[in-house]
């Protein structure tokens, strides 16, 4: 009698009438060439499952009788049927395109198509973090209506308030580059990989939000939003023209969001109403999320690839190479976080927001420093890099 790693009881079931319904999943749990016992009291069986098995390429091995009125058949599982797409609990070195959207883990039957993914190596675009930053990003929602208490905004001079809607448009058109810049490698990553797909959704939703509170600051007075440099516009332009995902997650969330983590301490440390320091303590808590993950990618990276410091390098001095000419900060945007930091335009308080615009960039270029330490670089190349960061920020 041959032997069979799993057995089935399919009574009177015929494979018209419901035995698939059991035979089928059963299959699916043995590895290629294990064999089925399907114990059957159908008399039409027989025929019509080795008629079937030809058809899924499977192999009828034969019947037997099992004694009162049962027939004991065998089937030998193909190797053309269905395969296992991992192991759920491990992530694969190399994903494989063909198993499609299949969750992790999965059996996958074949003959699907191959998918687009290019994202495929887990060394590359899956930093061990990743599920606790998920975990933690979800826990961390709020809400532009429910969180920001706009009720406390006063009427502020008209120059600290023109001040604040040049902020907060600046803040807001950067968050719209970091809400995008994600979401061309969304597509590109294998589902093997989907706890970074994920995060990476949280990021949109998160600069989504920050978008929204930016722009509904911008506009409590009911003024539009200020004036977009070309600066600005330059650099974020060149973002998108990246099309590695660890050196998009460098620029953007090392680098960029980085330098804004500073940007958002001052917008909170100086605003000059309740509202304000609120929007912008939670959306620097939900930005220093997305450095560590964009910190997390990047080390873990360097850590397989040694050449991808250099690549890194050469990122940073062609996006660097775009804005050749430009001497600094955008001028509206350097007279706004002046005029923030003095909290109106009296000549005395200017001076002291010049000093403190200064010292923020003195604040940014050794924070960039740390971070570019801590994901592997030479002090010489954390202030070599730092120094060639756009002087838009982010």
């Amino acid at each position: 009698m041959t032997a069979a790693a799993i057995a089935v009881d399919g009574g009177d079931l015929s494979i018209g009438g419901g035995l698939l319904a059991l035979l089928r999943p059963a299959l699916t749990l043995l590895e290629p060439d294990g064999v089925l016992a399907v114990l059957s009291r159908s008399g039409s069986v027989a025929a019509d499952l080795a008629s079937w098995c030809r058809a899924e390429r499977h192999e009828y091995l034969g019947a037997e009788d099992a004694g009162n009125g049962t027939t004991r058949h065998l089937v030998k599982r193909g190797r053309f049927g269905v395969q296992r797409a991992g192991s759920f609990d491990e992530l694969p070195e190399r994903a494989d395109a063909r198993t499609g959207f299949a969750p992790h883990g999965s059996v996958v039957e074949a003959g699907g198509p191959r998918y687009p993914f290019n994202l495929l190596e887990r060394d590359r675009v899956a930093p061990p973090e990743v599920a606790e930053l998920y975990e933690q990003a979800v826990a961390g929602q709020w809400s532009a209506l429910r969180d920001i208490p706009w009720s406390t905004i006063p009427q502020h001079e008209p120059a600290l308030e023109l001040a604040v809607r040049q902020v907060m448009t600046f803040l807001a058109e950067n968050e719209l580059s970091a809400l995008y810049v994600p979401s061309r490698f969304i597509a590109r990553l294998h589902p093997a990989y989907v706890g970074v797909a994920m995060f990476l959704a949280t990021q949109m939703q998160d600069e989504s939000r920050h978008i929204d509170v930016f722009l509904r600051r911008a506009n409590a007075t009911g003024a539009p939003p200020a004036i977009s440099s070309a600066t600005t516009s330059r650099s974020l332009h060149s973002l998108l023209e990246v099309d590695d995902f660890a050196e998009a997650s460098f620029l953007l969330s090392v680098l960029g969001e980085g330098t804004f983590l500073d940007l958002l301490a001052f917008v909170e440390r100086f605003a000059p109403d309740e509202a304000t320091a609120e929007l912008a303590r939670r959306a620097r808590i939900d930005e220093a999320r997305h450095v560590h993950f964009g910190l997390a990618h990047v080390r873990h990276a360097l850590a397989h690839d040694e050449t991808l410091y250099s690549r890194l390098e050469a990122s940073v001095r062609r996006r660097a190479s775009t804005l050749a000419g430009t001497s600094g900060v955008p001028a509206p945007v350097q007279d706004a976080l002046t005029i923030y930091a003095a909290g109106g335009s009296e000549p005395r308080r200017v001076a002291a927001g010049h000093d403190a615009f200064r010292e923020l960039l003195v604040t940014m270029h050794e924070g960039r420093i740390r971070r570019l330490r801590s994901a592997g670089f030479t002090a010489e190349q954390a202030a070599m890099i730092s120094d060639l960061h756009t002087p838009n920020f982010m």
